[in-house]
């Protein structure tokens, strides 16, 4: 259904979004080779990242505990309750941080491969734009510096939603629900990544561009977040992501450039 203004419905582009993932899954018809190696350095980060996530799970009582000291003396039964809750919220947080940290670190290790995997799917939408030559330095700095400015609002919301968790059920079930849009949200700003930086588009326009088509850009979103908390569906959606995130973008940027100024 489309709004008065001729525009699609918020929940069209929602599920719009979400069929982006799906035609990024498709590309493994197309370039099967380069979606398996894109399979590669998500496997190496993954393994990595499974390590820690074992220890967290080990130590998560214990980190409740040091965490609420001042619980030490109350009765067992609403000590443990309450405690559980914070259980519950340390994994909310984490999880929040470890798809996000997790996305970042396999796009820059395997970056030679999801390079070639976007490309491939420029191509085939007509072509894909040459980047600005703007030195290797340069280039490494601005890509930890938008990394850096990622990662500061994603942990922010993460301890918000650490909040969130501390509200028994309703706190749960919110922390939940913002985790997958806000997630998926940023999940998206990084996963479209080099489609907008190979035309010379800087961070902050990126975000602007994408909040354009919220609706579409969190459908995406919050359909890969949750693949990715299936055990190893990051590891198995990374390629498509990519592939999914560089015809989201291609799909954004194409339509505001058809888009009369003003209209």
């Amino acid at each position: 259904m489309a709004r008065k203004d001729g525009r699609p419905s918020v929940v069209s582009e929602f599920f719009t979004g979400v069929g982006m993932l799906g035609r990024g899954f498709r590309v493994w018809g197309t370039a099967p080779k380069l979606m398996w190696l894109g399979l590669v350095p998500a496997l190496i980060v993954a393994a990595i990242f499974l390590i820690g996530i074992v220890v967290l799970a080990i130590n998560l009582e214990s980190l409740a505990a040091l965490a609420t000291p001042f619980a030490n003396d109350w009765d067992p039964v609403l000590r443990d309750a309450f405690r559980l809750l914070v259980i519950l919220a340390f994994f909310v947080l984490a999880l929040v941080i470890v798809v996000y940290t997790f996305t970042a670190l396999t796009l820059a290790v395997g970056d030679f491969f999801y390079e070639k995997i976007w490309r491939h799917v420029e191509n085939r939408l007509g072509g894909a734009p040459t980047a600005p030559e703007i030195g290797i330095w340069r280039e490494i700095r601005r890509a930890i510096g938008d990394g850096i400015r990622l990662l500061i609002p994603t942990v922010f919301f993460a301890i918000l939603l650490f909040a969130f968790g501390l509200i028994p059920v309703v706190g749960q079930v919110s922390a939940a629900v913002l985790g997958a849009f806000i997630g998926g949200w940023f999940l998206t700003i990084e996963l479209s990544g080099h489609a907008f930086e190979a035309r010379g588009i800087t961070l902050s326009q990126r975000r602007r561009i994408l909040g354009s088509r919220r609706a579409m850009t969190v459908g995406f979103g919050v359909a890969t977040w949750l693949l990715f908390l299936v055990p190893f569906g990051a590891v198995i959606a990374m390629p498509a992501a990519v592939a999914g995130a560089t015809l989201l973008s291609r799909r954004i940027l194409d339509d505001a450039a058809r888009t009369p100024v003003g209209g």
